[in-house]
């Protein structure tokens, strides 16, 4: 009896995937559970375990191939008895050496199914593809739509010609479907966003004194280091109750205020930035926000985030200063309004009541919307967190 096995749901939104990884090759035993393959959406890597126990005798989609939910992955033989094992798992190169298939009009690339139902919709049968193989995407549909379909956008400048003995020395490696969303979006939110930065610096001796006497009693009690993070993330949630402009989205013509934070935390992974989210951030404690962070940081060290984990998000904190950085310009995460970035701390003389004195001090950084958050509501907003930090006890009494 053969089980077949299948892409499964990848998440919402998400329609497609690209096979990463395979675990097993034709022949080989599987047991129940077991992982076959990897598949990589545009923000999280899906591990496919075997259904059932047997022998993996076809793989029908080899790796780099890109499939749609439900789509056929893999054949098992179930029980000891399977048949003979094919040669290897099939490869792109191999479908070319196939007898070729009777001639037909229609192209043999799928287009996107987001992309086939817009064109139904809209009646339109000729789209120019710009997808792998001239697969037609959505936007391809859209520029369409729009009369942009005539003048594509110009094809990016080709790459200078390299001198023979150093090409030799150059690796090329395709981009992940995570980097290219990454960079994606992050251009579209330069391209969409009126960014704008604004600066101011922290002194971190109350919160590091604050940490440094409590640190102890709080890991045996909560069963969680005392870090930074909690401290800003409670004074973040502090000053958007002030200005909550930073904390809304704007949605066609109307801003959406949110009267909830829900934190999301950036976080460098092997595999390139996620930013899973802490929901309710506003009503946690300093126990309850590191225990959150530090499961979070787990799961994307893993490479274990559910798309769930990463959406949602109303305001971002990026934190440079674990990689050194002193001083940077964070880039916005659509459709929120606001990130801040954290940085290095540094001793620097600092002139306090007339006297020159050394303190631990930090750069805070403050990316905002200029189409919704005005210079004012962003400086209040960087403020108010300074002041939360240098004067930890205003977190308290809510001052």
């Amino acid at each position: 009896m053969s089980t077949e096995v299948r892409v499964p749901t990848l998440g919402e939104s998400v329609t497609e995937a690209t096979v990463a990884t395979w675990f097993k090759q034709p022949g080989d035993a599987v047991a129940v559970d077991e992982m076959l393959c990897e598949l990589e959406t545009d923000k999280v890597t899906v591990e496919v375990p075997s259904p059932v126990a047997g022998t993996l005798s076809e793989i029908v989609a080899a790796e780099g191939e890109t499939v749609g939910v439900d789509a056929l992955l893999a054949q098992i033989a179930e029980g000891d008895a399977a048949p003979a094992p094919k040669a290897e798992a099939p490869k792109a190169e191999a479908k070319a050496e196939a007898a070729p298939a009777p001639a037909k009009a229609a192209k043999d690339v799928e287009d996107a199914p987001s992309a086939k139902k817009l064109m139904a919709e809209n009646d339109l049968t000729d789209v120019q593809g710009t997808g792998k193989d001239g697969r037609v995407m959505k936007e391809d549909v859209l520029n369409a739509l729009a009369g942009k379909s005539e003048a594509p956008a110009p094809a990016p400048a080709p790459r200078a010609p390299v001198p023979a003995d150093q090409a030799d020395r150059e690796e090329r490696v395709k981009m992940t479907r995570l980097r290219q969303t990454i960079a994606k979006r992050l251009k579209d939110s330069q391209n969409t966003a009126a960014m704008l930065t604004t600066y101011n610096e922290v002194d971190m001796t109350e919160v590091m004194a604050l940490r440094n006497e409590y640190k102890d009693l709080f890991l045996k009690k909560h069963g969680v280091k005392l870090g930074f993070m909690s401290f800003f993330t409670k004074a973040c949630c502090h000053a958007l109750k002030e200005v909550p402009e930073v904390n809304a989205e704007i949605d066609g013509t109307d801003v959406v205020y949110k009267n909830y934070v829900n934190m999301g935390i950036a976080a460098g992974t092997p595999t390139g930035l996620v930013v899973p989210v802490i929901n309710d951030a506003d009503q946690m404690s300093f126990a309850t926000i590191e225990k959150s962070i530090a499961e979070m940081g787990a799961k994307a060290r893993d490479g274990k985030l559910s798309m769930a984990e990463m959406q949602g998000g109303t305001f971002t904190i990026s934190n440079g200063g674990v990689y050194g950085s002193l001083m940077s310009s964070p880039i916005l995460n659509p459709p929120q309004s606001g990130i801040l970035g954290m940085h290095k701390i540094q001793d620097r003389p600092m002139a306090i009541n007339g006297q020159v004195v050394i303190r631990p001090m930090m750069y805070l950084a403050l990316s905002y919307d200029h189409r919704i958050v005005d210079g004012k509501g962003a400086v209040t907003f960087l403020v108010r967190v300074k002041e939360a930090l240098e004067d930890p006890r205003r977190l308290l009494m809510d001052l």
